[in-house]
């Protein structure tokens, strides 16, 4: 018997949902063939329980309230076949606002399961360890719990539709060019898009309410930097500035390993990735359900008519021609290529431009949240590289098409924001040719997989590039890993 940890009491008032235990239990090769069936424990009640038939025997789970802290006893024992017994009994303690990944951390030695969770933004998301939010970082939170726009015009998604997300910061000039290049992708209509601000900046906000072109929902980074002039995230009067010694100049902060201090423009970056990839897939009503796809697409990544077809076509291609490949990329990892132009589909390092994973690959991400979290770049795409990717103990490939269906077109650095100057974009506008073979979909299913091996690029032991190594960015950081989750630990 394993007995229960003293952990902190939380309210006893909603649903606990379990809806993945088939997989979980069939990683623990105690049986396999389970059929699961939905079920929940209601507000006071003190005993609910299930049967679940397997091919075998039956397994019987009873859930009760704890005696003195409103947790629930996980008790299960299993009978297979009629005339042996394999009787295994262990108590697990969880709040009820738990997901099932700690049945996963005690059961099973994969993190990479499809866990449906159940928080819900408002009232499950642990209270942040940052300053006291100001008026507008609670405004921004409310907003983000809005229903998604022009139901109306589009009541229903397509049942097998891929999620698409677009975070952007503040560069109008090239926000209204991604967006018109999107109202032009076919099938742009069965899906929901997801803008993801970092921070609030009114000429953004106004273009996409501005789309009708699908379902649109925005979220808005309540923590981010830009919403907080006088404290933590943003700039404190104590913050040490540059090179300043917190000794000597009696300032704040750690500075990172070339001797800098942070610069709140810069860290929001990776700031803004982290929360949106956390609040996307975990507290969300709208996505933390999805057990599909989700494209990430940037401000500066011209989207091609024929993405979201070619995508549906990869993510239905990858789990036979690679069954390897973590993701699917609209365009190459190098961001100058439009493709090779083969009669074949490729597998390459995961790119940054136009992206798509499921949520079996979030959870191996979010299981390494720490090494995330304390590597001393501001860049989240080079964190990854350098100490996420190169942790999962193989090559991570992605699957794309021979030509590209998305490209990168900015040239501002660091996302400063621009405003209406021309600076960023040649001659005030984006000069992107779009051929007949760019409208439609343009993947056989019956071409082969080239792998490309062994490509340049950010790889483990690269040491960053600095900008993130104040303690109190890192533990933001983290916080941002844990706040939909009540969990004991973050990564091993």
């Amino acid at each position: 018997m394993l007995y229960p940890k003293k952990l902190p009491a939380y309210p006893f008032d909603q649903f606990f949902h379990l809806n993945s235990l088939s997989r979980i239990l069939e990683k623990t090769q105690v049986f396999s063939g389970v059929l699961v069936h939905e079920f929940c424990c209601l507000y006071k009640t003190l005993t609910c329980s299930v049967d679940l038939i397997g091919g075998n025997g039956k397994l019987q789970f009873s859930f009760q309230l704890g005696s003195e802290d409103p947790f629930l006893g996980l008790s299960f024992g299993i009978r297979i076949c009629g005339c042996c017994h394999y009787n295994f009994h262990e108590t697990l303690w969880m709040p009820y606002t738990n997901t099932v990944s700690n049945l996963v951390a005690q059961y099973s030695d994969e993190s990479d399961l499809d866990i449906e969770l159940t928080n819900n933004y408002t009232q499950f998301r642990r209270l942040l360890n940052v300053s006291k939010q100001n008026e507008l970082s609670v405004s921004l939170e409310k907003r983000n719990q809005l229903p998604p726009r022009n139901l109306d015009l589009f009541p229903k998604l397509a049942k097998d539709h891929i999620t698409i997300v677009l975070y952007v910061h503040n560069r109008p000039q090239y926000l209204q060019v991604v967006v018109e290049s999107l109202s032009k992708v076919v099938g742009i209509g069965e899906t929901l898009l997801i803008v993801s601000h970092d921070g609030y900046f009114e000429e953004m906000n106004k273009i996409v309410e501005g789309i009708r072109f699908c379902q649109v929902k925005q979220i808005f980074a309540p923590y981010s930097p830009h919403i907080f002039e006088n404290s933590f995230p943003g700039v404190t009067p104590s913050d040490c500035k540059d090179k300043e010694d917190a000794v000597k100049q009696n300032c704040k902060g750690n500075p990172d390993q070339y001797g800098n201090h942070r610069s709140p423009k810069i860290v929001s970056l990776k700031h803004h990735w982290w929360w949106m990839m956390n609040t996307v897939w975990d507290g969300l009503k709208e996505t933390h359900m999805h057990s599909g796809h989700i494209l990430f697409i940037e401000e500066d990544h011209f989207i091609f008519p024929n993405a979201y077809r070619n995508l549906q076509t990869l993510t239905a291609l990858k789990p036979k021609k690679c069954p390897n490949c973590y993701a699917a990329n609209l365009a190459p990892c190098d961001v100058k290529s439009r493709g090779e132009g083969w009669e074949s589909l490729i597998a390459e390092r995961m790119g940054n431009v136009g992206y798509a994973f499921n949520r079996t690959i979030w959870r191996k991400i979010h299981a390494k949240a720490r090494e995330f979290c304390f590597f001393d770049d501001y860049n989240w795409d080079i964190t990854m590289w350098a100490t996420v990717y190169p942790s999962f103990g193989g090559p991570v490939y992605s699957l794309r098409g021979p030509r590209a269906s998305a490209v990168h077109f900015g040239r501002c650095g660091l996302h400063q924001g621009q405003g209406n100057r021309a600076s960023c974009i040649d001659n005030g506008v984006v000069n992107i040719q779009v051929e007949e073979i760019d409208k439609a979909g343009n993947i056989n299913s019956e071409w082969g997989v080239h792998v490309f091996e062994h490509q340049a690029g950010y790889q483990a032991g690269f040491k960053g590039w600095g900008g993130w190594g104040d303690i109190r960015d890192r533990e933001l950081c983290l916080e941002f890993a844990n706040m939909y989750h009540f969990r004991r630990g973050i990564s091993s």
